[in-house]
């Protein structure tokens, strides 16, 4: 219920050009944009006064909806507004005679609310049922009549928002209840996307409460809902509710912000944005692209922001220049222009076009320098993607209608709905794969927390859009599900990684899994990195049903695994010969040299020759010292001693088949050692017997095979370079 709203003239007001969607004193507006300016907020006592007239006769709307109907037909020119009338009628007549404590009838919220989604472009159904939203709740009307009045699809927004309306966002929230109201929003958004414009309105008009219920609801507010706007793409709805917010828990921040961009709004001479806009549309005009350029102003909390980063603000920094077009290729056109008339800087390019934010945004995102060498921000999108930008959701009209795809076979009952962006379809997920309610609101807030978005592509072309700080666990639990349960490492741009390697913007990642039939699990400590509720909802759902199973992770330190204790290189039988008389040949155990390497031999005490390959590093040591080497060659014996170093990803019996994989080639383990695992990799040290060195890239091949092995190389290391 939102009778606890007040009037407006005690609220934190912002300077109407400086609200999302004003264009700047340099822009020049559209007319159907200043006819939104004009409306952006509705007499709330004029309303009242029409409202108390009553219901108008059947042929005519009533004065007091007569904004919500000029709103929508801008968007919706053809709509039916008989339905809108006759929800009007049930909405003034039941709520007659409840007042807000503003004073004004209780009507002018519902109409307030319908109005701003009227503005973003919501389609009828939608705008009815913001008309009705408080009516079950709090008037005699059921809903059954609503249903009966309005049918099924305007019954349920109508139950979706009254449940939500119970349901406590804060701390004490109950995680059961929460969960449901969620889970029933995920199966519609035109449900959130009323309550978001309910909240709104409250918001605007929270003045007259005690300054500690500002406070509390401005909190709930920041925490909960406006991270669910960003997530439905609502921006529209997103930045003035943040500023609101700001202005009640910040009040001194907000004011040096709102007085900065009135500084600069009072200036007499046009700014560097309203130069660079000028000079945008004649480079644009003559390269023949039809296009608008508008200065879209920094909200308030955007200013705080860009100001603790860059300190002083100038006047580029007040805004970003916004060029839209009718065609996705004219976006790319208009890029090409501006990036050769002007100089771009390269490291502000994102093109969110051909890669769409998870929330449905589409824009180019560039920036260019000035002859000054201020840096402009600019945006580039096509008109539809403009809406969608400013309305998420909400412009995205009614997902069930007649004919709507994805509506004809919903699955078990769930309402499919083609518009949902994917944060709510994994919410829909976790909340099936939460192993109770307060695993899933715990996880749900600790995304909500999250403060960015990137986008990493797998190896097939797609792309997973990810948290910002997001792991390779995360990724794998995004592309493969329960499935990521074997995962075993990854690939980041071709090299291998850990499952901690936190990704950045832009990755390719590549989740590597056992083999099948392979006893791989996750470890506990992967809940360590992992940054999605996909992933810690999978992860904790695997740990609390095989509590004796988990295998150990990145940190969990072991003693070294060993086989038999080493064997000297020197008790290898005799491999290659030397013509110097009287000396004993040894292979190194640096380099471990077997034929066809090509070798070389050095003399050391007791007449001993080590033979080494021309490769190792010992050689060109001792050859920088002065040591002359000695002729040496490969005897006649087949029989070698090599090691061998292994490379590969902690996974339970790992060993065991390294170990069956050496023997199928027919090699005898002479000593065997792993070494405690370090960030998820475990190194194992392999002194083998070889029947024939010939056979030795084939027993290689053989352990590179084993799953969870990615590397296996000769021992090659300069320790015993003093031989």
């Amino acid at each position: 219920m939102s009778a606890e709203a007040t009037n407006p003239a005690t609220t934190p007001a912002i300077p109407p050009e400086l609200l999302p969607g004003a264009a700047s004193p340099g822009a020049r507006p559209t007319a159907p944009a200043a006819r939104k300016r004009a409306r952006h907020r509705i007499d709330l006592r004029r309303l009242g006064r029409a409202a108390l007239l009553g219901a108008t006769s059947r042929d005519r709307l009533p004065d007091a909806i007569a904004h919500v109907a000029e709103a929508h037909r801008a968007h919706h020119p053809e709509a039916d507004l008989e339905a809108l009338r006759r929800a009007y009628v049930l909405a003034e007549a039941s709520h007659r005679g409840q007042m807000r404590k503003s004073g004004e009838p209780y009507i002018t919220h519902p109409l307030a609310v319908t109005l701003i989604l009227a503005e973003l472009g919501a389609e009828t159904t939608t705008l009815v049922a913001a008309l009705l939203h408080d009516t079950v709740e709090d008037t005699d009307v059921t809903l059954t009549q609503v249903l009966d009045e309005f049918g099924p699809e305007v019954a349920y927004l109508v139950d979706g928002v009254t449940k939500l309306e119970k349901v406590d966002y804060g701390a004490a929230a109950e995680p059961e209840t929460f969960r449901k109201m969620l889970v029933a929003t995920g199966n519609d958004v035109r449900v959130m996307s009323i309550k978001l414009a309910d909240r709104l309105h409250n918001m605007r008009t929270l003045g007259v409460m005690r300054p500690e219920k500002q406070v509390r609801i401005a909190k709930v507010t920041h925490d909960v809902l406006i991270p669910l706007a960003e997530r439905l793409g609502v921006q529209a709805l997103k930045t003035e509710l943040e500023d609101l917010v700001f202005a009640i828990l910040h009040p001194e921040e907000y004011a040096a912000a709102r007085e900065i961009a009135a500084a600069h709004a009072d200036a007499a001479a046009p700014g560097p944005l309203a130069e660079t806009a000028g000079r945008f549309r004649t480079v644009l005009r003559e390269a023949g692209i039809t296009a608008d350029v508008e200065i879209r102003p920094r909200h308030m909390v955007s200013l705080h922001r860009v100001r603790g980063k860059r300190g002083e603000l100038r006047g580029v920094d007040l805004g970003r220049l916004l060029v839209t077009v009718q065609e996705d290729a004219d976006c790319y056109a208009v890029l090409g222009e501006l990036h050769t008339c002007f100089t771009p800087v390269v490291s502000e390019f994102k093109d969110f076009i051909a890669v769409p934010k998870f929330n449905l945004y589409q824009s180019l995102h560039t920036a260019v320098a000035r002859e000054d060498g201020e840096v402009v921000e600019v945006l580039i999108r096509t008109r539809q993607m403009h809406q969608v930008a400013e309305a998420g959701v909400v412009a995205l009209g009614n997902p069930y209608a007649p004919g709507a795809t994805g509506t004809e076979d919903p699955h078990e009952g769930e309402r499919a709905d083609p518009t949902r962006p994917g944060w709510l379809s994994r919410l829909l997920d976790w909340q099936r794969a939460a192993p109770d309610a307060d695993t899933f609101w715990s996880t749900l807030r600790e995304d909500l927390a999250q403060d960015g978005e990137i986008t990493v592509f797998r190896t097939d072309g797609d792309t997973l859009s990810l948290p910002s700080g997001a792991t390779c666990v995360d990724a794998a639990y995004a592309q493969y599900g329960e499935g990521a349960h074997a995962c075993i490492g990854a690939r980041v741009n071709g090299r291998l990684a850990t499952l901690s390697t936190v990704l950045k913007d832009g990755d390719t990642v590549h989740p590597l899994l056992a083999a099948a039939g392979d006893d791989a699990s996750p470890s506990p400590d992967w809940l360590e990195h992992a940054r999605t509720p996909a992933a810690r909802i999978a992860i904790r759902r695997w740990l609390h049903a095989h509590p004796d199973r988990p295998a150990p992770g990145p940190g969990t330190r072991k003693p070294p695994l060993t086989g038999a204790a080493p064997t000297p290189a020197d008790e290898a039988p005799e491999a290659a010969v030397t013509d110097l008389p009287g000396a004993t040949v040894r292979l190194a155990r640096c380099c471990t040299p077997v034929p066809p390497d090509e070798i070389t031999g050095f003399a050391v005490r007791g007449g001993i020759v080590t033979v080494h390959r021309r490769a190792c590093p010992s050689v060109a040591r001792m050859a920088a010292s002065g040591r002359d080497p000695v002729g040496v060659r490969w005897g006649e014996n087949t029989e070698f001693r090599v090691t061998l170093f292994a490379e590969s990803f902690g996974r339970p019996h790992l060993l065991a088949d390294l170990t069956e994989a050496i023997a199928a080639e027919g090699v005898a383990v002479i000593s065997a050692t792993v070494e405690p695992p370090a960030e998820q990799r475990v190194r194992h040290t392999y002194t083998l017997q070889l029947p024939d060195a010939a056979g030795l890239p084939d027993l290689m091949r053989a352990m590179r095979d084993v799953p969870g092995v990615y590397d296996v190389s000769r021992a090659q290391r300069s320790a015993d370079a003093r031989r």
